[in-house]
């Protein structure tokens, strides 16, 4: 544990990104099996460990530290984590499990015997093995350390090439032993299942506006950006299997697609709801995310489809190196000899000129099907992450509204000092009903004066939450909104951000919730 709890220490107080990649390369390197196997499955959060709930701690913590002396401790330093390391008064001789030890304790403890162990490991621990395992069973690091960057410090300590790690990835299981046989080139890269793995998505960068002067519009072709969850689809033997874009299973919850052939194939597509091919709007799919039982209402009222991408295996042939024109015939010659009719071919379209396909943003999309446009090289492999280069999305322009700031919560890790998480809401009447929270989308300047301003204008205190004077303006962006049941003001913004403070804009002038349903088509009651 302390050699974990050091390395995230220092990983958390690196901003470098290359200087974080070393530090990890030196950890994968130095340290034996099964410790930096479970330490790689920690930060690329692929452990499956039992967390102990944040209530269950604090009152943990409640039966060794006055609960007021606490709560102004941890109001003063902003982390649960660092607050406990800090308070915590009981010392005991001893030396803490190792990682793997701990997390096979963690695995396997029983209710009864969580406060006993939890408080015994606290008492041996010194203030960064605190820090870190209350991080751990928590179950957030927050230390600035992506799976990706893992990932290419794992490349970057074994000479191995990063996509060659991509794409064996979500084939292996923790503590990865036979991944870091191959990595110390003690044993050949490790065989998985194609069938059952889930295999890194290629992602696109946003487009700017200096970028069309230096791409050639006859090497890309465009497709709809749909407004769904992108999907993997593994067909095999009358199986199949549908990964979001995360790698998560989510094939209970859309049981009706079926398949039809024998051969493997493993498909990039967007899942959707609607019938005849036409999506419903987002807010309508997700009524059918994360059900892991699917009731015949839902199967008819929302039933799915798949609007198909890219192709990436056929009959266990890859074809991730083969360049996207030919990957776009293979996977038109697959649509039209295997009927199936729960997919549909994303269309292309082609253009001579940057402007004809800026015409096409302007004029032909459709606000509830899709986001915006896809542009992708044609001679692009479909490579995992994000390369640059090789696809684009030209999102539409965000819809914008006036609100009023209502409460604020701090934020965690960098953010644990400031008050950067908000709820913003439209007049109903002489009432303000919240429509949005919001937490991001602001520079570090206008955090600092948000923070200033929660702190100066604060009226009521519920726990974390601040309720503020109703003196202050944000322009809100957001992708979209739907009427909903679930909210007292009866609208969902989708992705709403922090676009611009409005201090120079008076309350007053704020657009009621009725005028707002009215400007995007909701019902205004």
């Amino acid at each position: 544990m302390k050699d974990f709890s050091e390395l995230i220490n220092k990983l958390l107080l690196t901003p470098s990104r290359n200087r974080k990649i070393q530090i990890l390369s030196d950890y994968f390197s130095n340290t034996p099996d099964p410790e930096r196997g479970y330490t790689l499955a920690i930060l690329t959060n692929s452990l499956e460990l039992r967390n102990i709930p944040i209530s269950k701690i604090k009152e943990i913590i409640y039966e060794n530290v006055d609960k007021d002396l606490f709560a102004l401790s941890y109001d003063y330093v902003g982390d649960l984590a660092e607050t406990i390391s800090l308070i915590w008064p009981n010392n005991r001789k001893g030396d803490l499990p190792s990682i793997s030890e701990i997390v096979n304790i963690l695995r396997n403890i029983k209710k009864d015997q969580i406060r006993p162990t939890l408080e015994n490991f606290l008492s041996i621990a010194n203030d960064t093995e605190r820090w870190a395992l209350i991080k751990l069973i928590s179950g957030g690091l927050r230390i600035g350390v992506s799976s990706r960057l893992t990932k290419t410090a794992l490349a970057n300590f074994s000479n191995k090439n990063l996509d060659d790690i991509e794409r064996i990835w979500h084939g292996l299981e923790p503590p990865y032993e036979n991944l870091f046989e191959w990595l110390s080139n003690k044993a050949d890269i490790p065989e998985i299942d194609l069938t059952k793995t889930f295999h890194p998505m290629m992602l696109s960068n946003p487009i700017m506006n200096n970028d069309f002067s230096s791409l050639i519009p006859n090497d890309y072709v465009a497709e709809w950006k749909w407004d769904g969850i992108r999907v993997q689809i593994i067909l095999n033997k009358n199986e199949v299997k549908i990964f979001s874009r995360t790698g998560d299973d989510i094939s209970l919850s859309f049981p009706e697609i079926e398949n039809n052939q024998e051969k493997m194939v493993i498909l990039d597509g967007e899942l959707l709801v609607g019938k005849n091919y036409i999506p419903m709007n987002f807010n309508s799919l997700q009524q059918r995310i994360n059900r892991k039982k699917v009731s015949k209402k839902h199967l008819i009222d929302y039933p799915a489809f798949i609007k198909l991408y890219d192709i990436l295996f056929l009959d266990n042939i890859d074809l991730r190196d083969v360049p996207w024109k030919l990957r776009r015939k293979k996977l038109e010659e697959w649509f039209l000899t295997n009927k199936n009719q729960y997919f549909d071919l994303s269309e292309v379209m082609k253009f001579k000129e940057w402007k004809d396909l800026e015409n096409i943003k302007k004029f032909k999309i459709i606000d509830e099907e899709h986001e915006g446009l896809m542009i992708k090289r044609k001679k692009s492999p479909y490579i995992s992450g994000r390369p640059k280069g090789h696809w684009f999305k030209w999102k539409k322009e965000p819809k914008t509204v006036d609100a009023i700031l209502m409460y604020a919560v701090r934020g965690h890790g960098k953010r644990s000092s400031y008050y950067s998480d908000f709820t913003l809401g439209l007049w109903q009447g002489n009432e303000i009903l919240p429509i949005c929270k919001a937490y991001f989308g602001f520079s570090d300047l206008e955090l600092k004066t948000l923070d200033k301003f929660v702190r100066n204008n604060t009226s009521k205190k519920y726990g974390p939450v601040r309720e503020v004077e109703k003196t202050f303006v944000i322009e809100i962006a957001f992708d979209s909104v739907n009427y909903s049941k679930r909210h007292k003001s009866g609208v969902a913004l989708r992705f709403p951000r922090i676009k611009r403070l409005r201090e120079d804009k008076p309350v007053q002038e704020v657009l009621q919730l009725s005028q707002f349903k009215l400007d995007f088509g909701l019902d205004a009651k």
